[in-house]
């Protein structure tokens, strides 16, 4: 189908005319969307949608994922929550911008490409554990890993190809 924006006084107003279906790409997973709100620079979805892409939920306080919550106002029109025809449509490219996930989009091939959310990359951080491994030291003693628990490790690794 067309996509149809009117550009009036710098704000796209979009009509309820939906787009052709559009693939995802986001958390190692591949979602086809079949129904998207028309729009010539975003990405607008059902809640249900939204879910199945990046698994943020709407919720009333907005849209969460675990402990982030984005504030989204659902009783008006915004840049990231719309109502047409009494279907909501929420902004994926909005909510990636907001939380600072880098995104990319062929507009040709109707695909949508969504990078790691910084925040949820921080979890790993703290809580993110090597497995255990033995090697040689330049002695000839092994050394596991395991030797180490409880205390901060720096592993460094190096090839050379």
């Amino acid at each position: 189908m067309k996509r149809i924006a009117i550009a009036l006084l710098g704000v796209i107003v979009m009509t309820g005319i939906e787009a052709s279906a559009v693939t995802v790409l986001c958390n190692d997973n591949v979602v086809e969307v079949e129904n998207t709100l028309a729009d010539p620079t975003d990405l607008w979805v059902s809640p249900e949608d939204l879910t199945r892409i990046n698994g943020f939920e709407l919720k009333p306080e907005g849209a969460c994922l675990d402990s982030i919550c984005i504030p989204l106002k659902q009783n008006a029109d915004s840049e990231s929550y719309v109502r047409r025809d009494g279907q909501p449509w929420v902004n994926v490219s909005t909510l990636a911008r907001r939380l600072e996930q880098p995104f990319v989009v062929d507009h040709d091939e109707g695909i949508w490409s969504f990078g790691a959310i910084p925040a949820t990359r921080g979890s790993f951080l703290t809580s993110g554990m090597a497995p255990d491994f033995a090697l040689e030291d330049r002695d000839g003693k092994t050394v596991r890993l395991q030797d180490f628990r409880g205390k901060k490790v720096l592993i460094v690794t190096w090839a050379s190809w």
